[in-house]
């Protein structure tokens, strides 16, 4: 997932990405993306989370046995 930052050049709200030292701004155009974005990443850390609770759970019943 690409990280949300602000552009030095334009000022705007970008996508930066770093690839082989090369970093690159890419400018979000729309708020309504950039809400998108926010959204789902949200979304990922709260499925991220249950995700790591279900496997704690499923090493202490696999233990438990």
């Amino acid at each position: 997932m690409s990280q949300v930052t602000i552009c030095p050049t334009c000022g705007s709200k970008s996508k930066f990405k770093e690839k082989e030292g090369q970093v690159s701004y890419q400018a979000i155009q729309d708020e309504e993306a950039f809400t998108k974005i926010g959204q789902l990443k949200k979304a990922m850390e709260k499925f991220k989370a249950k995700a790591e609770q279900l496997e704690k759970e499923l090493i202490e019943l696999k233990a438990s046995k």
